[in-house]
């Protein structure tokens, strides 16, 4: 099929390549703009730009593509069988949605209608839901409402983060792409039940900050979701301190929300809320490389009674 590829992170590289492994015709890859990134702030391309100069794949970048008519000149031009969208990062147009002669399909990672939006991984941590899936659908002009052309669940492994479960659904989803286009025209779409439809609205940064009066599964949970981004934190002694990985001790104990109980080689026991206790095993010290909790507390004279804030 001759197809119009959308998409950003390294997460839509996975659908791409396994589209172009199958022996599909990228005709053209459409990914956002270089954004600033790092101290310096320099413009920095996507992964799906990246990967697309690297295997001499026709490339656009359109800052706004629903005021762009550049767009709609491009793919009409093409004459696309097929257009793929995975983790684009902006809202299509139905001008572009019609062009394709098989639509525009999405690549979303959870079980629609559950999980409408930019973080359905993360929400389906936060909400400890034990099982999450990926879903094929119709593209149209509203967030994640097309028709379902499949769909397929897949278990949240006990401590995966976010990006480890982001990771795994991108392989999972790619090859669930290429079986789903293969009989693209055989497949009877399935309209979603609206009133079952949950939201993942984007994450922000602010969201990190931990609340420690929160049940310590609560915390560990979004400890994982937010890994790697925005990541949690909490401040001790003033200084904003990174928790990387933790998790649920069996111990409970009547302490403030935010003290640490005790300290060990395994890590350090926070008091939460309803009398929870979650272990900090690694956190990174502000302006400082990530370490074992206990290495830092060696290091930094903590001791039990201390809170974090």
């Amino acid at each position: 099929m001759k197809i119009v590829f959308y998409g950003s992170p390294e997460t839509a590289v996975t659908s791409l390549d396994a589209l172009r492994e199958g022996g599909h015709s990228i005709e053209l890859v459409i990914t956002q703009p270089d954004r600033p990134s790092g101290r310096g702030r320099r413009p920095t391309p996507s992964a799906v730009k990246r990967y697309a100069l690297e295997n001499g794949l026709d490339l656009y970048q359109p800052r706004r593509i629903r005021k762009d008519p550049q767009a709609a000149e491009r793919l009409a031009a093409l004459s696309p069988d097929l257009a793929v969208v995975v983790a684009y990062g902006q809202i299509i147009p139905d001008s572009l949605i019609r062009i394709p002669r098989c639509k525009t399909i999405n690549l979303h990672f959870s079980m629609l209608p559950k999980y409408r939006g930019a973080s359905p991984v993360q929400w389906a941590i936060l909400e400890g839901e034990e099982t999450t899936g990926i879903s094929i659908f119709v593209l149209n002009s509203r967030m994640d409402e097309g028709d379902i052309l499949c769909r397929r669940e897949f278990s949240i492994h006990p401590g995966e983060t976010s990006s480890e479960l982001e990771k795994r659904l991108s392989q999972l989803g790619a090859d669930l792409l290429v079986e789903t286009i293969a009989c693209i025209d055989s497949i009877q779409p399935m309209p979603q039940d609206h009133s079952l439809a949950t939201l993942a609205p984007l994450i922000k940064k602010e969201q990190g900050r931990i609340d420690w009066t929160h049940d310590a599964h609560v915390i560990e949970r979004r400890i994982r979701a937010f890994t790697p981004w925005p990541s949690t934190y909490s401040f001790l002694y003033g200084k904003r301190i990174k928790i990387l990985k933790a998790c649920v001790s069996d111990e409970q104990a009547d302490a403030a929300p935010g003290e640490i109980i005790s300290i060990s080689e395994e890590g350090l026991a926070i008091g939460c809320g309803e009398k929870s206790v979650l272990l900090v095993e690694i956190l990174q010290p502000e302006n400082k490389k990530a370490m074992p909790a206990h290495a830092y507390s060696l290091g930094s004279g903590i001791k039990p009674g201390d809170r974090f804030s």
